[in-house]
């Protein structure tokens, strides 16, 4: 089955085209966005004039006619703040759906408010939790405090960009009376609900929208001088937001279009952007902005496949972690035994060498999911399969990482069977120190259960690792004579005696160990 989502917003309107999957997961097909800032027109005039209207039913047509030639079964076109306040909003909706056939429902606060948190939950690791989710559109903006188990608070404000902008920005650049305009309308809408939602103690502030996903791309590229490939759970400390926004302030609307990742159509809309994410982050004692790219229309999709009795998700925060690996695993026909294999081994050298790496559960968590993801390159080719287990890494949109986590799954696919990660490397180049260091040291122990399992017959069983001073001993059982694993133990231990500094020996003892069985794995709902 193949969905589409109208997302019919008060700044843009967005189509997302997915391919469903049986186990309740979805592919990204097609993604579409034209600007039409709607949000701004019902400011200044309160309707939405003939010029707009037009413009409206042209992208909406221009939708469905993408979504038809895409072989769409069912479509669903929901319109938020712009339609919703807009004095002629339902002579609007009834007219783009008399002229192109589209039904749209115009969504309250509330709904387009949970609708983003479905999506986010399904996007970010909301660890630690609970988190303040915000969306800032063009007329609204929706709060929601919740957790992997769901919603605790949702309000919607009346503080989107595109309303704020035409209402109270006269200067260009921003003057000071336009940022205390501005201030003073942002915190007085704030106040109303800021009780509520410090009450539940928010631990991560998640911003979805294009604004704020314009923001962390603009702080991040002027503090690192590059815009980041993605901003999916991307990072921006409070002080970086800060400094941007002083860079901002000060600039006209075309040189804040001329800024690395801003789109010229946002730029004007970024000054207020900047003010509202300023009072959330000082109302809310919120340290950073976390960025979310699902937004409402996921929502829709995920709301679209409940229906078709698609699976709810877990509650546990991580599990979108592997679910999104595990999707991209089965899209490129892995080798489920042999993943699995070495993710077993992998993980007890882990354990039983934490006195020499020190490593932390979220590495142990890393390292699991690299071996899974280790091989997933040979669907493009067996010749160099780790260059194209990198690349399908880093543009398989995994949902529940950080940059930096991207990055370190890229490395460890790139060089899980020989080299040493090189500077060269964009994704190695872009990690600190510290993070290049913990690479290396997961690589080193992905390598030898990789080799351990070069039969792919989960010959070698558990292996118990003893680390003395003068060397380390992996000692295990193993099915046969295991001479192309003994073999290959030996070329594949290089990388752990350079990164730990102790020998590696191997002990392999005749004997039985339990096989692999293929287990049922729990459906993933909208894996990306």
């Amino acid at each position: 089955m193949r969905i589409a989502a109208f997302d019919l917003g008060s700044n843009s309107f967005h189509l997302l085209i997915v391919e469903t999957r049986p186990d309740g997961s979805f592919l990204p097909l097609v993604r579409e966005k034209e600007m039409l800032l709607l949000g701004e027109v019902v400011a200044r005039l309160g309707y939405l004039d003939e010029e707009s209207i037009a413009k409206a039913v042209e992208v909406v047509g221009r939708f469905r006619a993408i979504a038809e030639s895409n072989g769409v079964t069912e479509v669903v076109a929901y319109a938020t703040a712009a339609l919703r306040e807009a004095a002629n909003g339902p002579q609007v909706a009834d007219r783009i759906e008399a002229e192109t056939g589209v039904r749209v429902q115009v969504v309250n606060g509330i709904k387009e408010a949970r609708l983003v948190f479905e999506a986010v939950r399904a996007s970010v690791l909301m660890e630690p939790s609970p988190v303040l989710c915000a969306d800032l559109g063009g007329g609204s903006l929706e709060l929601v405090v919740g957790d992997a188990a769901g919603v605790r608070y949702a309000t919607s404000l009346h503080l989107g960009v595109g309303r704020l902008t035409a209402e109270l920005v006269q200067d260009d650049p921003l003057s000071q009376k336009d940022r205390r305009r501005l201030a003073e309308r942002v915190d007085s809408e704030l106040a109303e609900v800021l009780g509520d939602v410090n009450r539940h103690r928010p631990a991560q502030l998640i911003g979805t929208s294009g604004t704020f996903c314009a923001i962390a791309r603009g702080a991040t590229a002027l503090r690192e001088g590059a815009v980041p490939p993605s901003v999916n759970q991307l990072s921006v400390a409070a002080a970086d937001v800060a400094a941007f926004a002083e860079l901002a302030f000060s600039l006209s609307v075309g040189d804040r279009a001329r800024l690395p990742g801003i789109d010229a159509r946002r730029a004007e809309l970024l000054p207020a952007g900047l003010v509202v994410l300023t009072a959330l982050l000082e109302s809310t004692g919120i340290g950073a902005l976390t960025t979310s790219e699902w937004a409402m229309r996921e929502g829709m999709v995920l709301k679209v496949l409940r229906r078709h009795d698609r699976a709810d998700f877990s509650e546990d925060p991580r599990a979108i972690r592997q679910a999104s690996v595990l999707a991209l695993c089965r899209r490129s026909n892995w080798r489920e035994r042999h993943a699995r294999s070495v993710a077993r081994m992998a993980l007890d050298l882990f354990d039983g060498t934490t006195s020499l790496h020190g490593g932390s559960p979220e590495d142990r968590e890393l390292l699991e999911l690299a071996a899974f993801l280790h091989d997933v390159g040979e669907h493009v080719s067996p010749d160099g399969h780790g260059r194209h287990t990198s690349y399908l890494i880093e543009n398989a949109g995994l949902r529940g990482f950080s940059p930096d986590e991207v990055r370190m799954l890229s490395c460890l696919g790139r060089y899980h069977s020989r080299g040493r990660p090189k500077e060269s490397f964009p994704a190695f180049e872009a990690l600190g120190p510290a993070e290049r260091e913990r690479v290396l040291a997961l690589l080193a122990l992905l390598r030898i259960a990789d080799g351990l399992d070069s039969g792919h017959g989960d010959v070698v069983g558990s292996i118990a690792v003893e680390v003395g001073e003068a060397q380390v001993v992996l000692r295990a059982p193993a099915r046969g004579e295991a001479e192309l694993e003994r073999w290959m133990f030996v070329r594949k231990s290089a990388l752990f005696e350079e990164v730990f500094g102790l020998p590696a020996r191997l002990s392999l003892s005749l004997g039985r160990h339990d096989r692999f069985e293929p287990e049922a794995l729990a459906p993933a709902a909208g894996d990306g």
